[in-house]
């Protein structure tokens, strides 16, 4: 029993293991099944991934040879590829507004170049040494062909790719520092506060930066020309130093620097604004130009040559202006000729004398070219202009000779206009700066100048202005109205060089010499005139007794008539006679009232009685006393009316007018 026991045991043993195995092969089964697909999959990249394993199934010896060759070029590339990550790194501060931490921010940049320099260094030696590996794995047939080739095109691209190695990070952070640059500089320029005369302003404006400004513009200029972009903030900063140079002009009338040549109405016109030209140039040149210099050698002092900051201060000032002070004296050189003109020629040559150490070292660097060859041009124009006019002046003198004399008798305009200008010539605003220009002009025709060639040319248009005026005295057909004219002219020579430098160039005996000319033509003009009518009033047969009334009366009447007849001829023709001079005027009234009303009263008081009864007494006791008085006290007055006006004839025969504050007539010489 013990025996059956045990095999029925060992059988369900054997049962169970059977059962178990039956289940393990149905699961395997179905295992298998599902794997199915997927060793499909397999088989299918089996060959590339041969492909990718096949250098490590080269031989120990090839692997081993290769193994230190591609140790030294991944190290670098590594490097690289490190680097890069760092630039990445840099992003998010370089996109920043630099406004908020400039010195930071400036830091980072110099970070992002100093990366940047590592991988321009080092970039093209890591692909090299990657593109060598990739042609030895080429050369010995250490990995699949399509890889290799996958390789050398992924290399190629790097080599010949055109972007910048940070993705134009560096660009965007210096297009920030830019505006950034732009904004500092708008932000602290203001337009200078004008003074409203131009003359008292101090020397030299102060610096229009603060301090902490100009240093961070340095900052940025030194990030700036470290990656040579320095042309573009030269760029800003001329916009806005300009721009601001000519809003701080504006608040001063400079219209008429653009003014032509043609639209000139007059010499007039020419004096105001040559006088506004020279003290607007000053106050620009000391002021402006000069602080602006300052500025720009302060900002632009460590960019590198100190020709940086004049070639940048030449672009403001062109563009602020200077060009068009220099055009406006061009233009006045080539308006008209005219002895007025002259003057302003030598104000404008003592404006740009004076300004001439400023000239040369505000503008005498290379940058500013154009200024110096417009200045140098202007200079030429203005002594060219000015030499020919004061030679000519001379020659335009004798041209008036022919000219006909003022038909009241009055000074000439020619007279009083030419010994006016002689002294305006002579005098201490004028003298010196004419005395230069002749000495430069001969200068540049290799001819010496004489000590006396200024003094002497002026004598030698008085001298001629003398000759024309002995000429006009002559040409009289009144000699009466002659005599006038002389005693005129005599007192005002006499009278307008007296303590004056012409006055005293040509000698103290000339000048009594017109003195006791206008004495005796005062003399023989009342002699010949007024002096011969008291002797129409002669009492010569007057006898007063009852027998004689009648005759009396008869040689009354008949000697009022003639001296009324004389009085009012005498007087019409005068009346229209000038007497310039308000003294010498009332003096020679004076001097005929005396003459003629003491006589005209004594006689009408002893005689006048004979006459005042008869029915025609009018015709003869035509004037009192009294009225003769007021009579000849009101005459040689000036006359309202037209203003005769002087022009001076050119060699070429046309006229142009010197006095043009005066109306133009017929009368050159009234």
């Amino acid at each position: 029993m013990e025996g059956g026991e045990g095999g029925i045991e060992s059988l369900v043993a054997a049962r169970r293991s059977l059962q178990a195995s039956l289940e393990k092969s149905r699961a395997l089964g179905a295992a298998l099944a599902r794997a199915g697909p997927r060793l499909d999959e397999i088989q299918q990249r089996l060959p590339s991934l041969e492909a990718a394993v096949r250098p490590i199934r080269a031989d120990r010896d090839a692997l081993a040879a290769v193994g230190g060759h591609i140790d030294r070029a991944v190290g670098p590339a590594a490097a690289v590829l490190k680097v890069f990550d760092a630039v990445h790194g840099l992003e998010r501060s370089l996109l920043s507004d630099p406004r908020a931490d400039l010195s930071g921010y400036l830091s980072v940049l110099k970070r992002l170049e100093e990366a940047l320099r590592f991988l321009s260094d080092n970039c093209g030696l890591a692909v090299q040494w990657l593109d060598d590996i990739v042609e030895y794995l080429h050369d010995h047939a250490l990995a699949d062909s399509r890889f290799i080739e996958a390789l050398k095109t992924s290399l190629a691209s790097l080599k010949l790719s055109p972007s910048p190695l940070d993705g134009g990070l560096l660009a965007a952070a210096l297009d920030k520092l830019e505006s950034e640059f732009r904004r500092l500089l708008a932000e602290h320029t203001v337009p200078l506060p004008m003074p409203s005369d131009t003359v008292d302003a101090p020397t030299i404006a102060p610096s229009p930066l603060p301090v902490p400004v100009i240093n961070k513009l340095r900052a940025i200029l030194l990030r700036i020309t470290a990656n040579s972009r320095l042309d573009r903030c030269i760029s800003i900063y001329v916009d806005v130093r300009g721009s601001n140079i000519r809003a701080s002009l504006g608040a001063i009338d400079l219209e008429f620097l653009e003014i032509t040549p043609a639209e000139f109405n007059d010499v007039q016109s020419i004096e105001g604004y040559v006088e506004k030209w020279s003290r607007h140039l000053e106050f620009a040149v000391k002021h402006l130009f000069e602080a602006e210099l300052k500025v720009c050698i302060e900002v632009f002092e460590r960019c590198g040559p100190r020709d940086v900051a004049f070639s940048c201060f030449a672009e403001i000032a062109a563009q602020a202006g200077i060009l068009a002070f220099l055009r406006f004296g061009k233009t006045v050189s080539e308006t008209r000729k005219d002895p007025i003109k002259l003057l302003k020629l030598l104000d404008i040559f003592a404006t740009l004398n004076r300004l001439r150490l400023d000239f040369n070292r505000l503008f005498g660097g290379k940058a500013c070219v154009e200024i110096q060859n417009q200045t140098r041009d202007l200079i030429k124009r203005v002594i060219d202009g000015a030499c020919e006019i004061f030679w000519e002046l001379l020659h335009q003198v004798e041209l008036q000779r022919p000219m006909p004399p003022p038909s009241q008798g009055s000074v000439p305009r020619l007279v009083s206009f030419v010994t006016d200008y002689c002294n305006k010539l002579l005098s201490e605003e004028y003298q010196p700066v004419l005395t230069q220009v002749l000495i430069i002009h001969r200068s540049w025709k290799q001819e010496k100048f004489r000590e006396r060639l200024l003094t002497d040319a002026i004598l030698d248009i008085f001298k001629a202005l003398e000759t024309n005026f002995e000429t006009w005295s002559k040409s009289y057909g009144d000699t009466i109205l002659s005599y006038l004219f002389a005693m005129n002219t005599h007192w005002h020579f006499y009278m307008n060089l007296k303590g004056t430098k012409l006055g005293k160039l040509i000698g103290e005996a000339k000048l009594k010499e017109h003195e006791q000319y206008k004495d005796y033509y005062a003399a023989i003009f009342l002699r010949e005139s007024w002096g011969k009518l008291p002797s129409l009033l002669s009492r010569e047969g007057l006898i007063l007794f009852s027998g004689g009334r009648g005759k009396a009366r008869d040689l009354v009447k008949q000697r009022l008539k003639a001296f009324n007849a004389s009085f009012d001829e005498m007087y019409q023709n005068q009346s229209n006679w000038v007497i310039s001079d308000k003294e010498l005027r009332e003096k020679i009234c004076q001097w005929i009232v005396q003459t003629i009303v003491p006589t005209y009263r004594s006689y009408m008081q002893n005689y006048g009685p004979l006459v005042e009864q008869d029915a025609s007494a009018s015709k003869y006791a035509k004037y009192t006393a009294q009225s003769l008085e007021k009579m000849l006290g009101s005459l040689f007055q000036h006359k309202p009316g037209r203003t005769m006006s002087l022009n001076i004839r050119h060699s070429n025969g046309k006229l142009n007018s010197v006095m043009t504050n005066l109306s133009r007539s017929a009368s050159t010489v009234s």
